[in-house]
């Protein structure tokens, strides 16, 4: 598409929205336990920060603010406020931590037009053998910055059994004649901008509405290991009565959250 000649600011907000879901068999509850920590160490709110100020870099933005939490009993939060281009030090809000450690009493208390988050939840239920762990990841972006280019990176972060995302662009912007511009690049699926190789591994579904702008993809893993699905054992610990059990549960689990509701369990 041939670059626009604007009038003025370029304020398109684009908003690429994430669910990521990793699902794992945890047969006890010190499985449980365990599985929980494992996840609360290896996605803590420093480890959050670090990919979402790399997202920050992958798309040419600015870090301006940092704030960022670790929850107890689990899960982490972090906020990253953003700009399109680098701000002076006279023009810098004296509050912002420029991506520095920030203050145990800092806190974000507004968001600009471009902002990144992510929350996760790992969740476990004492009378079943599932444990889960969900990631949220929201990168909003106003200008020429797009999070469409982070895409495959925020992916490979993760290891990501179902992924749900979401990109829309609001707003519009003026060209020098007045006419008003709703979408500055070219896109008809998410999908168009995820690695080939990514895309092999998983089942994809779109519901697109391009006259809207809106765009929504689905990808469940279509590929079967048995221990990157298992905690603290491996396979050759299983009798194949309990292989079988496992990979009914898990394939289970995750069409439920693909699809988004809960299928029977079959005796």
């Amino acid at each position: 598409m041939e670059k626009l000649k604007l009038y003025g600011f370029n304020n398109l907000t684009k908003t690429l929205s994430f669910n990521i879901y990793d699902v794992c068999y945890t047969r006890t509850e010190a499985e449980r336990k365990a599985y929980i920590e494992y996840i609360d160490e290896q996605y803590n709110s420093e480890r959050l920060t670090r990919i979402l100020t790399d997202v920050t870099n992958i798309i040419d933005a600015n870090v301006l603010n940092i704030a960022k939490q670790d929850y107890d009993p689990q899960g982490a939060s972090v906020t990253i406020l953003i700009s399109e281009e680098p701000l002076t030090t006279t023009s810098l809000d004296p509050s912002c931590n420029q991506g520095c450690v920030p203050k145990k009493e800092s806190v974000v208390g507004h968001l600009d037009k471009s902002h990144l988050t992510v929350h996760t939840y790992p969740e476990s239920h004492p009378d079943q053998n599932i444990s889960t762990f969900r990631v949220d990841i929201d990168v909003s972006t106003c200008g020429k910055i797009s999070p469409i280019k982070a895409l495959n990176y925020l992916i490979n972060s993760f290891d990501s059994d179902v992924i749900i995302m979401d990109y829309r662009v609001r707003g519009f912007t003026r060209d020098l004649e007045g006419n008003k511009h709703y979408m500055d690049h070219q896109i008809s699926s998410i999908q168009d901008y995820i690695d080939s190789d990514v895309l092999k591994k998983y089942t994809s579904i779109d519901i697109n509405l391009d006259h809207s702008n809106i765009f929504h993809t689905k990808m469940m893993l279509n590929q079967f290991v048995l221990n990157n699905y298992i905690f603290n054992i491996t396979s050759d610990d299983l009798s194949d009565l309990e292989k079988e059990k496992i990979r009914t549960d898990i394939n289970r689990e995750i069409a439920e959250i693909f699809y988004g509701m809960n299928i029977p369990h079959m005796i």
